[in-house]
């Protein structure tokens, strides 16, 4: 292949190999459905990420077109999402900004550097970084950050007037100002939302009955958010609402300019870190809605694609003075419900958010901020996951702690610390968990060359010989739990001579572990007790012959828990 013919493949986007004319029909119906939920969203989340409500149609612009050239997932929805939105306004809190045009730069700022990650994260093959955070502590800190931006939303659902940016910030506001409630808002803010949560289970039913099939319906749920949009700016424009409660107003028209963002060392010394805290959550919950519609349709997903496809989005974004983007699961399952074919349907997407910007934006004027509110807290609530508290509680206390402490402490320290703790937590469980080895005592199941745990299983024991399974990997954190629990039940077992440690479940063991090892031969030989290792495993038996303990152990290495058994109880068998 010539350069001309590498340059050439490096361009084509992954999936247009695989693209049919006969796509386009459907990539245009799902661009203009999802263009009819991006609209509302994007104006929304521009909100609660503390910008100006037409730049979160700006970052739904370049965003998917640069998606469309570099992903691997043929529905993928990007676009402003209520969890980015969220950390850029953490984020920038922390600037104090005080002019407008100051918050809008550092947002694009936060999003160029947030793609830059990304980018160079996917062409340096950094696809697994999705594993390092465990899907509980995402989970919990998803749900921790939607109660913080429904308790955030409540302020302009209910028409209220006041400064708070942290969880008890609000809920004080919330309790000292809740006489001045405004009437209005706050009805026109609780039917939106009503209906928005009734609409998920009713609508499609009620829309059946009356006659119109299932796509039909479906559809019609899915344009919802703009539905109640539209009503609500037509009762405002015929009853002239906009004096008694707050409304967008009326939007430049046009396109925004597209430039770099500024790059400023101050504001970057900052939001270096939050920038990677977004992109790295952003691509995990991406990533995972990906995969989830990737196995569904049985297509390939590649994770340094979408990588670099999300930075390439976040750095559109900055072009266009946007905030951090990522991939959104409600789009994304109206894309694929509405039958896109490929990323070209968010390129049809922004198409129709483009004929917005030109030829809407009077109708903007006339939007009610309440029934922005109620789309956030609508889709908030759908982000809040109690269930998986619940099936960890039942399954693993300490990772149901772990969640916990993250969604708390989302909840009272503010994202950036919640997350600290979630990432702590977990450290600390998988410390507490190797700290503390399972260690079973074993016997041979009658009739086979198996042994299992003598308290679950009726298997033969002999007195002198001690058969003990060490369910971990031998290191540092665990070697004198390890050591002590061997001690005690060697004390236990009064007739005992031979101590066989079983280590078909240790992959690895390191220098401390090698070295309790030869203090425990040491001490079970003063006690004329001899210490056996059986099955184990080649990696550790090379570790094991570049140190001493082979030629110092009392006793033998024997291949199989049952050569060992049958040799220590038959003294006229050899040792294998």
């Amino acid at each position: 292949m010539n350069k001309f013919s590498a340059m050439k493949a490096a361009l084509v986007p992954p999936w247009w190999p695989r693209y049919r004319k006969d796509y386009i029909r459907h990539d245009v119906i799902a661009g203009l459905i999802v263009a009819l939920m991006l609209i509302p969203q994007g104006l929304a989340y521009a909100t609660l990420a503390g910008v100006p409500p037409q730049y979160g149609l700006y970052a739904s612009l370049l965003p998917v077109v640069l998606y469309a050239l570099f992903g691997s997932s043929a529905v993928m929805s990007v676009g402003p999402v209520a969890i980015t939105s969220l950390l850029t306004a953490s984020a920038l809190a922390a600037l104090s900004l005080d002019s407008v045009t100051d918050y809008v730069a550092a947002s694009a700022l936060l999003a160029f550097a947030s793609g830059i990650f990304l980018f160079a994260a996917g062409l340096l093959r950094l696809g697994a970084v999705a594993q390092l955070l465990s899907h509980p502590v995402v989970n919990a800190f998803i749900s921790g950050a939607a109660l913080l931006i429904i308790i955030s939303q409540l302020k302009p659902l209910l028409g209220l007037h006041f400064t708070g940016h942290s969880t008890i910030d609000n809920v004080t506001g919330l309790v000292r100002h809740i006489g001045e409630t405004n009437l209005l808002a706050t009805v026109v803010g609780v039917i939106s939302l009503a209906v928005f949560i009734l609409s998920r289970k009713h609508t499609v039913p009620l829309l059946k009955a009356i006659g119109l099939s299932r796509n039909v319906a479906v559809t019609i749920q899915r344009m919802m958010p703009m539905l109640m949009l539209l009503l609500g700016a037509l009762l405002v424009y015929l009853f002239d609402w906009q004096s008694s409660m707050a409304v967008v107003g009326e939007l430049p028209r046009g396109t925004p300019t597209f430039s770099v963002p500024a790059i400023r060392g101050d504001w970057l010394a900052q939001l270096w870190l939050p920038a990677i805290v977004i992109g790295l959550l952003g691509f995990v919950e991406s990533i995972s809605i990906a995969q989830s519609f990737a196995q569904k349709a049985r297509q390939p997903l590649d994770a340094n694609a979408e990588l670099r496809a999300l930075g390439a989005a976040n750095v559109g974004s900055a072009l266009a003075s946007g905030f951090p983007v990522t991939g959104g699961f409600s789009r994304t399952l109206v894309n694929a419900d509405a039958g896109a074919h490929s990323p070209l349907s968010g390129v049809f997407s922004a198409g129709f958010v483009l004929l917005s910007l030109w030829f809407a934006t009077e109708l903007f004027a006339y939007l009610p901020i309440t029934i922005l509110a109620a789309t956030i807290i609508a889709a908030a609530l759908q982000l809040v996951n109690a269930e998986t508290f619940l099936h960890a509680w039942r399954y693993d206390r300490a990772e149901a702690a772990a969640m916990i402490g993250t969604a708390s402490g989302v909840l009272l320290l503010g994202v950036e610390a919640g997350i600290a703790i979630g990432v702590a937590l977990s450290i600390m469980t998988v410390v507490w968990r190797t700290s503390r080895p399972h260690i079973a005592v074993v016997g041979l199941v009658p009739g086979t060359e198996h042994f299992r745990n003598v308290n679950r299983h009726q298997v033969e024991t002999s007195a002198q010989v001690l058969m003990v399974r060490i369910d971990e990997n031998l290191v540092f954190a665990n070697a004198e739990p390890v050591s002590r629990e061997l001690l005690s039940l060697v004390e236990r077992s009064v007739h005992c001579t031979d101590l066989v440690l079983l280590m078909s479940s240790v992959s690895r063991i390191d220098v401390t572990a090698v070295e309790m090892l030869e203090h425990l031969n040491d001490e079970l030989l003063r006690r004329d007790i001899r210490l056996h290792l059986a099955e184990v495993k080649g990696p550790v038996s090379d570790q094991l012959n570049s140190c001493s303990l082979p030629q110092r152990l009392s006793g033998k290495i024997f291949l199989t828990g049952y050569l060992a058994f049958r040799h220590l109880t038959r003294t006229d068998e050899p040792a294998l």
